[in-house]
């Protein structure tokens, strides 16, 4: 009796899935691949802002500005241990 409403959950969760993997035609797949290539660039540009000697605090600054509206969250996407 136990194992119904796990098959339950698992079949609705495998659905939810299906129906959110939509393919992407040919412009979307541009538009991301240049998306990625931003983020990147910015990445990169904070890096160099830390190699340069600046503050951490200014070079997550100049991130985020550079980030805006590409990606999600407060570290462009990307966050790793500290």
């Amino acid at each position: 009796m136990k194992k119904q409403p796990l098959s339950l959950m698992a079949i609705a969760l495998f659905a939810t899935f299906s129906v959110a993997q939509q393919k992407h035609g040919d412009k979307e797949t541009k538009a991301d691949i240049q998306r990625h290539r931003a983020i990147a660039a910015a990445h990169e540009s904070a890096a160099k802002c830390l190699e340069a000697g600046k503050k951490e605090d200014q070079c997550v600054k100049e991130l985020q500005a550079a980030c805006k509206g590409l990606a999600i969250g407060k570290y462009c996407g990307m966050k790793h241990e500290h």
